[in-house]
Formats: C-alpha cells, sequence, structure tokens
C-alpha cells in the first residue's frame, strides 16, 4: 500500500501513450487560447545586431504581458551598458560567463538569474568567447549613459521592431509563431 500525499511522490507515473484528460473549458481553450503552445526552432530567427559587440536572437512576444524572449550574445569581453529593469527579468547562462559591476557573483553555463523590478546594474562578460543568455524579460528596461541619463527604453515593442525592420532589411521571413 502506498501513500498517496504529493510529498511521496518521487517521479510522475509515466505511460508512452496520449491520455485524453477530461477538460470542462476545452472549447473556450480551444477558441481563446493556444491549443499546443507554440514551438520557435531558435535557427529560424537571425542574430540581430544589438550594439558593436552583441546580437539578439528573439524567440517570443507576447504583448498582452509586455514579455519578450531572447538568447543575447554577448560576442567577446564586453559591456552591455547599465540598465534599470521595471519588470522581472530571468536568465540561464548557455554559453561562457557574465557578471554584473554591481554584485560579487559570476553565472557559467546553466546558473540560473533572477532580476527582480527595480534592479539596476552593468551586465559585464569577461570571458574571451563572451556569453549567451537565454532570457525571458517582462516589462520595461531603462538603459543609461556614464552620466544617469536616460537613453533608451525597451519594452515588447521594441523588440518586435528590431526584429521585425531587421527581417525586412534582409530579406528574411517574419515567423509568425514567435507571437503568442
Amino acid at each position: 500500500m502506498s501513500d498517496s500525499s504529493p510529498t511521496t511522490m518521487k517521479a510522475p507515473p509515466s505511460a508512452y501513450q496520449i491520455i485524453q484528460i477530461p477538460e470542462p473549458y476545452a472549447d473556450v481553450i480551444q477558441r481563446r487560447g493556444l491549443p499546443g503552445g507554440k514551438y520557435v526552432k531558435a535557427e529560424d530567427s537571425p542574430w540581430v545586431p544589438f550594439g558593436d559587440n552583441a546580437a539578439i536572437r528573439h524567440l517570443a512576444f507576447d504583448v498582452r504581458n509586455n514579455i519578450a524572449s531572447n538568447i543575447l550574445w554577448v560576442k567577446s569581453g564586453g559591456v552591455i551598458g547599465t540598465h534599470r529593469h521595471r519588470g522581472t527579468v530571468v536568465m540561464v547562462c548557455l554559453e561562457g560567463s557574465v557578471r554584473y559591476l554591481e554584485y560579487d557573483w559570476v553565472a557559467g553555463p546553466g546558473d540560473f538569474i533572477y532580476e527582480p523590478p527595480g534592479i539596476t546594474h552593468t551586465l559585464v562578460s569577461d570571458h574571451p568567447q563572451g556569453v549567451k543568455l537565454f532570457g525571458w524579460l517582462q516589462g520595461p528596461i531603462e538603459f543609461y549613459d556614464e552620466h544617469a541619463n536616460l537613453i533608451e527604453t525597451v519594452d515588447v515593442w521594441w523588440y518586435i521592431h528590431h526584429y521585425e525592420s531587421y527581417c525586412r532589411a534582409h530579406g528574411i521571413p517574419i515567423n509568425e509563431e514567435m507571437f503568442i
């Protein structure tokens, strides 16, 4: 006899088959949701320049929640200027390493970075091959110059424009699957 409380499950039960689970709102989900979710093949998204030493591979744009998802690539040792988050940012370091001038840690491959709203910092990669970061970015990010003057605010609309204008200029089809 096994204890069926949630704290005793070691792994989910597994069956190599599709299980039809009753869903009382299946018709609403079909009409208004994203049945099956979204799939974006990363290599179908171009690397769009972001300054002299960086590029962004856009993966998803959620205009309802002001969220963008992308991979940021700092191509060699370098800096992404001082910026303030007005929403939450979640990142995972994929390659290389990254740190912030304001903190005493260095993130490497597989490391998790969580940035709450209101945080201001300066992203740096000291790694010779730079860094690639997967990011899920909610809300605007404000970029500042060395005198604390606001230079640019980026949000989901900025990211969409960044992606679409690059694609149009280079004859690359816009991937509609990126819009969620």
